[in-house]
């Protein structure tokens, strides 16, 4: 069994930080991936950023503004949100791609998602 816990996301003021975290643990054998997406009122889910390998992918929305990171000891994801818009309003979920030890082939896993709300 795989749990993949969030940070409380919270409300912030145009222009501000926030800092979300994602602690994976359970019976994994190997983390290839992890990222986190956001889902907006009406819209549909979106990859926000990833890191994979060590190599980060950012959505074209957030790019300058939004840095993933990773602990790999504690199999922990970080994504630093900086000069934060009302856009960027959404319930963001973990995400990590990983091999159980149990399984031969990698599967998908989420969290279970915290709202970040931007407004003054």
């Amino acid at each position: 069994q795989v749990h993949l816990v969030e940070s409380a996301g919270g409300l912030v003021q145009p222009g501000g930080s926030l800092r979300l975290s994602c602690a994976a643990s359970g019976s994994i054998f190997r983390i290839n991936a992890m990222g986190w997406y956001r889902q907006a009122p009406g819209k549909q889910r979106e990859l926000v950023a990833t890191i994979r390998g060590g190599s980060t992918h950012y959505a074209d929305s957030v790019k300058g503004r939004f840095t993933i990171s990773r602990d790999y000891v504690t199999n922990t994801v970080y994504l630093q949100m900086d000069s934060l818009k009302p856009e960027d309003t959404a319930v963001y979920y973990c995400n990590a791609v990983l091999v159980t030890n149990w399984d031969v082939s990698e599967r998908a896993y989420w969290g279970q998602g915290t709202q970040v709300t931007v407004s003054s």
